[in-house]
């Protein structure tokens, strides 16, 4: 099976170590506008050969793992150049607007829309992982659009590296996401900021920092061309949860500022509900990794 990965950083690398991993008949092939990343990506084992564009007529599987407002200007290119029996697969972090872009192409039918809940803060080939994915949610949206022999081929490569799938609308997609991943994003950017811009006057506050802080901050390594292009097609998701973030913050000050110390540990004492809900995730993951019997 020839896979094509376009973008050969963290998220495409990872797939195709995965994939490769996980059987024997692939060939892996990668296109990047970056030549060196490419070069890079073939040295280090992550892709066996390079390609270009006009190669895609030989592709089964396209995988295009590269900032969405780049997958959204090159997704119709893709699906111009494969064959009917080829899948595109993306790994964008928003839904609605990649989904809109295609809705109308004669092969719509090729394209599924995926977003695998899988990453790290580093970017580029040398930053791709095996097992990245293994026990990780893979969201898919509009399912029903993509021809049912397709969805097979894609949905044994997913179960072959070990993912969970999810089944959600491109606007509820989005929606939940701004909550979960995109507020963090931007929390971790700004808290980056307020110290940094703190640490010009008091040169001692990283030497007191601990793993709560490097923890906390650890997303603003993110890559901001990555970032960028999810913001501003997220906007209006990212905003509401930016406004309630804001007014949580506020409130919290208030609490602080009147001498409430009472209600401020109530809020904390609350909030701590998230512990449950995370260990109810970990340990889904664990009886998820022992069933597999990895």
């Amino acid at each position: 099976m020839k896979v094509f990965i376009i973008g050969t950083g963290l998220i495409g690398g990872s797939f195709a170590l995965d994939l490769k991993a996980a059987s024997e008949n692939v060939e892996i092939y990668g296109i990047d506008q970056n030549e060196d990343h490419l070069n890079e990506a073939l040295e280090l084992g992550v892709i066996q050969h390079k390609a270009t564009m006009d190669d895609l007529r030989e592709a089964e599987v396209v995988y295009l793992a590269i900032p969405v407002d780049a997958a959204m200007k090159l997704l119709p290119e893709v699906l111009d150049r494969i064959s009917d029996n080829c899948v595109v697969v993306d790994a964008g972090s928003t839904k609605e607007k990649i989904c809109r872009i295609v809705e109308e192409h004669p092969k719509r039918r090729n394209f599924l829309a995926a977003h695998p809940i899988a990453g790290t803060e580093f970017s580029g080939p040398s930053a791709a992982i095996r097992k990245l994915f293994l026990n990780k949610t893979n969201i898919i949206c509009e399912v029903e659009k993509t021809a049912f022999k397709l969805q097979e081929k894609a949905m044994a490569i997913f179960n072959a590296i070990g993912m969970r799938i999810r089944y959600m609308d491109p606007a509820s997609h989005d929606r939940h996401i701004a909550y979960v991943s995109h507020l963090s994003h931007i929390s971790s950017f700004m808290l980056g900021k307020t110290v940094l811009e703190k640490e010009k006057n008091e040169r001692d506050i990283f030497d007191l920092a601990g793993s709560g802080f490097a923890s906390t901050v650890r997303l603003a390594k993110s890559s901001p061309e990555m970032w960028t292009p999810i913001f501003s097609q997220n906007k209006e998701n990212v905003l509401e949860t930016l406004d309630e973030y804001i007014s949580n913050l506020k409130h919290f000050r208030e609490l602080m500022a009147s001498n409430d110390f009472t209600e401020v540990y109530e809020e904390m004492n609350r909030t701590n509900h998230i512990k449950t809900v995370l260990n109810g995730i970990t340990e889904n993951e664990n009886l998820k990794t022992l069933e597999n019997g990895k």
